[in-house]
This record gives C-alpha cells, structure tokens and sequence, in this order.
C-alpha cells in the first residue's frame, strides 16, 4: 500500500455527511480523488467544489449506484475505493425495499464488481453497528466486537428494520464477493455519527442532536447511546486503508455514554433549548456495550464528546438548523 498512499481514489456519495468530511481530509493530505454524485450539479453538492485542493485534484463523476457503467468508469484507475453511498433514511420510507434495501445490496456489488475489473488494490466500505448490534444470542455482559454479526431475521423486527436489514446483507454480500474474488475489502462499522456537518441538509444521524434539542423525545429511552464524531470516522477510514495490516471489520465507537448523561451535559453548555423531560426503559440494544479496541490497536484516537457537541450545535445554529 505505501506507494500507493498519495494515488487516486474514488469516494461514492460523496457529497454526503461522511463522505464530504472523507474527500475534504484525502485532498488535503495530497490524493487525487475521484467523486461519485448522483447529480454533481445540484446545489448540495456544490460545498465539494469549495474544499481545499478540490480543484486540481477532484474529479466529479454522475453515477447512482445501479448504473455499473457509471460505476465502473468512476473507480477506473484508481488504487482504492470508499464506498459510502447508501440510503439512511429519516423515519420510514414508504417503499423500503426499493429504496433502502436494493440500493444498499446491488449498489454495493456493484461497485465492488467494479473494483475486480479496474484492478484495485484495496476497498474501505462503509457498513454500520447495525450490522453488529442485533444478535440476540451475544452475551449481554460482554461488549460487542466485530465476530458479533446481526440476524437478518431479527433485523426485521425493530423499528428501522429495513436500515437494519439492508446494512447486514450488504456487508454480508460484500464479504462473500471478497472471498469469491480475492479483493482486499476492509468495512467500517460506526454507531450514531455526530459533528458539524459540510453538506447544506440534515442527515439522519445529525437529526439525532436536533431532535435532543428540539423537544423530538417525549420519552428517551434509558441506556447507553453510542456515539462517535463524523471527522474520527473519516481519520478512520483514511487511517485503515493507508496500514498494510488492517483487515476485516473495524467496529468506529468513540463514546457510551448514558441517555440522561448525555442530556445533561448539554443542558450545562446550552440551558435554552426543549430537552426531553422524561426516560422509558431502554430495549437490550440501549443496555449493549460497544468495543472499538482493534480500530485503537492500528492507532485510532477520538475527540472528546464536549467537542463534538459544541462543535455540533454551533454549526447547526450557524447553518439555521438549530436557533
């Protein structure tokens, strides 16, 4: 991988929360990035074109994640590939299955069929802890690492099922064309992700401090909630494809930290906004325990949580998200 640092990648969905952090840290340490868009001429994209570097060394590319042609001729030539484009939907979407669950499975076979043909040398894929998490037979006194898989059966029966069931079968799948095809794949897997976004919209996991915020929790549910910072899972990303060593699953949890906690910290920091009044008993998933220490055995570190909040809050006052 070394001579091979400072090549050409591809991020899909680039202009989303994750990937627009990702891109802004691979230009600013010197890679040529290529960036898939399902329309690089709509205004929420155009924050891409502002970032350091993004006009020597970024490349925009119009491809949905079911046009291979598309596909394939983003990811030509490139060294790696950061597959992180896949629908997380805020609340239920009406049609689950064509909008959460094929999209996340075919869009992901898709881009790494594509990876086969260009010869690349190493994909980073985002997945997520809901791929972990929902294993109901993982001892509840011990927390969670990466050989704990999600049942897909079980999957269906939470709220987010289709989240939570596209997410598993997608890593599943991407697992089973690595092995079939020799491809060097390495998936990351974070919790909520929270911190200052670049793109202009909200995304689902942003919407977890608006709603804290905002009065959106009659009843928060008691328990842990397992946290990490959107620019420690870019780090992450950047972090796992440039160490020869890294391989598998790496699960990217900064924080647990207690739902009344949580609250209470940000009332000390912001007392004027609606929080919830009130905590219900948690479900198993609030009471799991998340380890994260083969991610910190490669070098991993993380901000603080009061950083990632404040930094959180004022760029959402800042972008009128939050008042």
């Amino acid at each position: 991988m070394a001579e091979d640092k400072k090549g050409k990648v591809c991020v899909t969905g680039a202009g989303g929360y994750i990937a627009s952090w990702l891109v802004k840290l691979l230009l600013s340490h010197g890679y040529h990035v290529h960036a898939t868009l399902r329309d690089p001429d709509d205004e929420k994209n155009a924050h891409l074109k502002d970032l350091k570097n993004a006009a020597e060394k970024m490349k925009t590319f119009k491809a949905e994640l079911l046009d291979y042609g598309a596909i394939r001729e983003a990811v030509n030539g490139c060294h790696g590939v950061f597959h992180i484009a896949s629908p997380v939907p805020i609340g239920t979407p009406p049609n689950p299955e064509v909008e959460v669950v094929k999209p996340a499975i075919e869009g992901t076979l898709n881009v790494l069929k594509a990876c086969s043909e260009a010869g690349v040398k190493r994909v980073v894929i985002m997945s997520s802890v809901a791929a972990i998490i929902m294993n109901p037979n993982w001892p509840e006194d011990r927390a969670m690492d990466e050989t704990s898989w999600s049942d897909a059966e079980y999957c269906k029966t939470t709220d987010d099922s289709a989240y939570f069931y596209a997410k598993t079968m997608a890593e599943r799948a991407a697992w089973e064309y690595a092995a079939t095809h020799g491809l060097d794949l390495i998936t990351m897997c974070p919790p909520i992700v929270i911190g200052p976004k670049l793109q202009p919209a909200v995304n689902a996991s942003s919407f977890f401090i608006v709603l804290l915020l905002s009065g959106g929790f009659e009843g928060m549910e008691k328990g842990y909630q397992k946290l990490v910072d959107v620019r420690d899972v870019a780090e992450a990303m950047k972090l796992v494809y440039e160490t020869p060593e890294a391989e598998g699953r790496y699960i990217c949890s900064a924080h647990m930290v207690e739902s009344q906690e949580l609250v209470q910290m940000l009332k000390d920091m912001y007392p004027d906004y609606e929080y919830p009044e009130s905590y219900i008993e948690g479900n198993t998933l609030s009471k799991l325990r998340l380890s994260s220490e083969k991610l910190q055995r490669l070098g991993w570190k993380y901000r603080p949580l009061k950083e990632t909040l404040v930094d959180s809050i004022e760029n959402y006052k800042q972008s009128g998200v939050l008042s």
